[in-house]
């Protein structure tokens, strides 16, 4: 049932964001930006996808990395398509999609969900470390400096180092306990989970998970420099990864299910202050969009129904 209303969720998302960007290629240039828009052939459109699979399938790896190290080894064709599936819920409040991986997990080893539950943290914290490590490359490799572009950067990697540090994350919850004096019970969760995360704060994890994330992280900012240097726009490629990252980081600041609207507002702009027209930015800003996010909700929308089936096999059968 959720996942059947997350799909919809998405449906509907999906269906107003091609409104709009059907707008903005209206109001802004009309023919030129439509030339722009099909003069990418199929296998340009192959590459771009391809190299969000390689992204996917690479933090699906570190997935089961963690998941391994908390005692819950899966395949890694589990993994991925574990992974992918919790993609089709992106569009749900709460990050549905996470939780709903963690119940397959539970189902297929017998492992519970409060034992597992500290992999959501850390999958969130190895997006926000990989992507201010890469930001912060970028920026130090390319040509042009972005405006707030360091200090989100440091922010990412602070919040992740607090997040994977089991006694500063306590300590930092002991501190804001006593400054707020309000829910005592959101933070002795937040103790607990702090102490879960004691197994993976070695570095023969994290240093892989740094990785895994990294490579994953920089396929996609590839394809965005692909793109724009098909579609006319010669921009270096660390400014195109910077681009990307930061509008990533920054859309997903908001707080919006997968950025949408921040997202494509700070790469429209970053762009623009790198002089690329808008008959090029906005179709680019729209196709890299729609082949990665949108690309990893229709794989998940596809893959759901699978996985959640084998998993209340496996289920029965542990039972």
């Amino acid at each position: 049932m959720v996942g059947s209303n997350g799909i919809r969720t998405s449906a509907v998302i999906f269906a107003v964001f091609l409104i709009c960007v059907g707008i903005a290629l209206w109001a802004a240039s009309g023919e030129d930006i439509w030339a722009e828009v099909f003069a990418l052939g199929a296998g340009q459109v192959a590459i771009l996808l391809l190299l969000s699979l390689v992204n996917y399938t690479l933090r699906a790896r570190r997935w089961q990395l963690f998941g391994r190290k908390i005692g819950a080894g899966l395949p890694a064709a589990t993994a991925l398509r574990h992974y992918i599936g919790g993609f089709a819920l992106t569009m749900t409040p709460a990050r549905i999609g996470e939780w709903v991986r963690l119940r397959w997990i539970s189902r297929e080893t017998g492992a519970p969900l409060e034992t597992l539950a500290p992999l959501v943290l850390l999958d969130r914290a190895g997006d926000l470390a990989a992507g201010g490590l890469l930001l912060a490359l970028a920026l130090a490799f390319g040509t042009a400096g972005i405006a707030g572009g360091l200090p989100v950067a440091m922010l990412a990697i602070v919040v992740a180092l607090i997040a994977t540090r089991p006694a500063l994350f306590a300590t930092m919850t002991d501190a804001a306990f006593r400054l707020i004096r309000l829910k005592p019970r959101w933070f002795v969760r937040m103790r607990r989970a702090a102490r879960a995360l004691g197994p993976f704060s070695t570095a023969s994890l994290i240093i892989p998970a740094l990785g895994l994330g990294g490579l994953g992280w920089f396929a996609e900012g590839y394809a965005f420099y692909l793109l724009l240097g098909w579609m006319g726009a010669d921009l270096p490629l660390w400014t195109c990864v910077a681009i990307f990252l930061f509008s990533m980081m920054t859309g997903g600041a908001t707080g919006a299910p997968g950025g949408v609207g921040g997202a494509e507002a700070a790469m429209l702009a970053l762009l623009s202050l790198q002089g690329v027209p808008l008959e090029i930015s906005i179709p680019a800003t729209a196709i890299i969009r729609i082949t990665t996010l949108w690309f990893a909700i229709g794989l998940g929308a596809l893959v759901f129904p699978f996985a959640e089936g084998m998993a209340k096999r496996k289920h029965h059968a542990l039972e």
